[in-house]
């Protein structure tokens, strides 16, 4: 059974991608730093040499940033959120993550979103059922 947190959490999840869903990744990431408690890597269109042959985005740990390849990868959940991911394990000048761990951490927004999502659809399928007062 799911605890009031966790409910609270993956609310917190389905929000976030909608907002990026909703071409809003910069809010997104306002709220991820808030949560987490962490500063705002900024956020543009580009790549860097040597690293982004193929690549939706690359997050830059000297300058902070998280360069999406082109601005339809800015509102991609998962590509944000995994880019969002290397943000915040960095620690000094050592990346402690992996590419496995930062697609859990996606994946976990993702799923918390399509559950809403479920709910959502759901309810609004009930509700066409009831019989007009």
């Amino acid at each position: 059974m799911a605890t009031r947190d966790d409910t609270q959490e993956d609310q917190f999840r389905a929000l976030v991608v909608a907002t990026i869903l909703d071409q809003n990744p910069e809010l997104a990431l306002d709220l991820l730093c808030e949560h987490y408690r962490v500063d705002r890597p900024a956020l543009a269109v580009g790549v860097v040499r040597g690293r982004s042959k193929g690549v939706l985005a690359v997050y830059t740990h000297s300058r902070r940033e998280i360069l999406a390849s082109s601005r339809e990868s800015l509102y991609d959940p998962f590509t944000i959120l995994h880019e969002f991911y290397h943000h915040l394990r960095y620690h000094g000048t050592k990346h402690r993550g992996t590419e496995k761990h930062a697609d859990r951490f996606a994946g976990t927004y993702i799923l918390a979103y399509n559950a809403a999502a479920k709910r959502a659809l759901a309810g609004r399928r009930e509700e066409s059922r009831k019989p007009d007062s």
